[in-house]
């Protein structure tokens, strides 16, 4: 179904297409940073998509390997009960959650001060995306 179809059907039933956040990271020893970083992005709407860094990433980015093996961290932050979609990114590099990006067409892209990149911010700028930084 067309996002246009969709908006439609919202338009006529009276509900809304539910607003988007993506966040995106490795998530390797998930820990509660994590999970009060998830609680303050989700508040920015309704879907809560988590784009986590394949371990071949996590290596090439940090030079070692992830403790917790990709699979395990995505089921992990998929039962985080803010959390609405948990994915592994295809892409590479920082900025691997492209495709996936791309993909959801989010609302808003939130990062924490450590997150903020200019290619990151760029990337939201030329897809109409908002673009958030919480301080820690």
């Amino acid at each position: 179904m067309s996002e246009a179809t969709k908006q439609q059907i919202a338009t006529q039933t009276g509900s809304k297409t539910p607003k988007k956040v993506f966040v995106s990271g490795c998530y390797d020893l998930l820990h509660s940073g994590h999970v009060e970083f998830f609680q303050r992005a989700a508040a920015y709407g309704d879907e809560l998509y988590v784009a986590l860094g394949s371990d071949r990433t996590v290596f090439d980015l940090k030079g070692r390997p992830p403790v917790t093996n990709e699979d395990e961290r995505r089921f992990m932050v998929a039962n985080v009960a803010c959390v609405h979609q948990a994915i592994i990114s295809q892409g590479s590099g920082i900025l691997d959650f492209q495709p996936e990006l791309d993909a959801i067409r989010p609302d808003v892209f939130v990062v924490n001060e450590d997150g903020n990149t200019p290619a990151k911010r760029k990337l939201c700028e030329a897809l109409g995306v908002e673009y958030v930084v919480l301080q820690r």
